[in-house]
């Protein structure tokens, strides 16, 4: 039963029974995200920074976002793309599907490398969303990768993507 729907995800609470006991099961339904790994040449990845409210401070992430319904992953990707970047992918690859948080979320990131990056044409209709203040940067993979070690990275979706590069 849904026992509450959001505008991100919905909170699902299911009775199971197992061994002839009976438990409470709180599952979050989300639906599939895409991360994207851009590439804004051969040795340079681009990050966004973005206020994430729920841990009150800004991160340095990958683009990422959910799929809307009926949209494939492809889709998404190159749509996400442009909105948080402001690029369209020339080429998209996709490299893996993971569960971030299996024990209690069914959401599954989608991971894209992204890669010919340009321009979108002057009437495209993909902007941020309203709710979003990002700051698009490019990096040296090295850069990048330094970052997480560091521990400036702090976004677990990041930190797994750039070692995919």
């Amino acid at each position: 039963m849904i026992v509450f729907e959001g505008r991100v995800f919905s909170i699902d609470v299911e009775r199971l029974l197992r061994d002839g006991r009976e438990y409470q099961v709180e599952t979050i339904r989300h639906r599939p995200s895409v991360v994207l790994l851009p590439m804004a040449d051969a040795g340079h990845v681009v990050l966004v920074r973005q206020y994430r409210h729920s841990i009150r401070r800004e991160t340095w992430e990958l683009p990422a976002g959910s799929l809307n319904p009926d949209e494939t992953a492809e889709s998404a990707a190159a749509r996400e793309c442009e909105e948080e970047i402001g690029l369209v992918p020339g080429h998209l690859e996709r490299l893996r599907g993971l569960f971030p948080a299996p024990g209690f979320c069914d959401e599954e990131l989608i991971y894209f490398l992204v890669s010919e990056l340009h321009a979108p044409p002057p009437d495209s209709p993909h902007k941020p969303d309203e709710d979003e203040d990002i700051h698009a940067q490019a990096f040296t993979i090295a850069e990048a990768q330094a970052m997480a070690a560091r521990g400036e990275i702090i976004d677990l979706k990041t930190a797994y993507g750039l070692t995919l590069i």
